[in-house]
């Protein structure tokens, strides 16, 4: 499963070199992921109802190019697995140029107890699944 968002660099995304700030694309992958989860019908205040949260445990990152103000983007989500972690992979274009990849894994933890979970919770399976 996957999904793609278009975002056009704004000005104060941009750092002193003119380019934008690194942590931006952190912004970035949380936009598409929300949209992604958003589209499941079953986001992340779903899962919070349910008692569920997904932090981010690990983040993965490479820079190819840097992203320009005014620059049309498409971010692209791509949902790899759900158990026993949430693994995205994504990839940000600058027309057809590939200029970021990165991927995230989400440990689920019970919001109650702050116990990990290595299970998915049933809605989450059949949102992915059917």
């Amino acid at each position: 499963m996957n999904t793609e968002i278009k975002i056009k660099v704004p000005f104060y995304d941009l750092d002193p070199m003119n380019i934008v700030w690194h942590g931006n694309y952190v912004k970035y992958m949380e936009e598409a992921r929300c949209d992604f989860f958003d589209k499941l019908n079953y986001n992340y205040t779903d899962m919070y109802n349910d008692g569920v949260m997904y932090p981010i445990a690990k983040m993965d990152m490479k820079f190819i190019k840097s992203a320009n103000f005014g620059e049309e983007l498409i971010v692209k989500c791509f949902l790899k697995e759900i158990e026993p972690a949430i693994v995205i992979k994504y990839e940000i274009y600058s027309g057809s140029e590939k200029i970021f990849k990165a991927s995230t894994m989400q440990i689920g933890v019970n919001v109650k107890t702050g116990e990990t979970l290595y299970e998915a919770p049933e809605k989450l399976r059949r949102a992915v699944y059917g």
